[in-house]
């Protein structure tokens, strides 16, 4: 497991293919909320427990872009970090998430492209040992720092 660059970001020739970070993020009321008005999404499944509770999944469940974003929160701040930009991303949801569950996103770098300064990331989402989501990722690095500014 890596830390975040002491720069902010790793460079391109700083990466190397089975580099691994994670992030640990609880689930909360507050966050479903925020994540509601942000994305204007407020599907009852996730905001109403009597309409949640008559679904299949018997009770309300987090937005599964809300899970999805903190493996973005890992790229943009561990792995690669500062300067990385999303090209795309593929997700796979495989179990619901609710209040009080932690979820840990995990990006694994997956194959490096030295000519177009892209990379491929394993993107995973776990709540304990389930596997919740997973998905690749698609980012340019930087291949130099920027320099400091005077």
């Amino acid at each position: 497991m890596i830390e975040p660059h002491a720069s902010g970001g790793y460079i391109l020739e700083e990466l190397s293919v089975g580099m691994t970070a994670e992030k640990r993020v609880p689930i909360t009321e507050e966050r479903i909320q925020r994540f509601a008005e942000a994305s204007d999404d407020f599907n009852p499944v996730h905001m109403d427990e009597a309409f949640a509770s008559k679904t299949a999944y018997r009770g309300r469940i987090a937005h599964g872009l809300l899970s999805a974003s903190f493996g973005s929160a890992v790229v943009g701040t561990i792995l690669p970090g500062a300067g990385a930009i999303y090209l795309s991303q593929t997700l796979g949801f495989h179990k619901p998430v609710r209040i009080g569950d932690v979820v840990v996103a995990r990006v694994t770098v997956s194959a490096i492209d030295e000519v177009s300064a892209r990379v491929t990331l394993r993107c995973e989402g776990f709540v304990g040992d389930d596997l919740i989501m997973d998905g690749e990722a698609v980012v340019r690095v930087p291949r130099r720092r920027r320099p400091a500014k005077a």
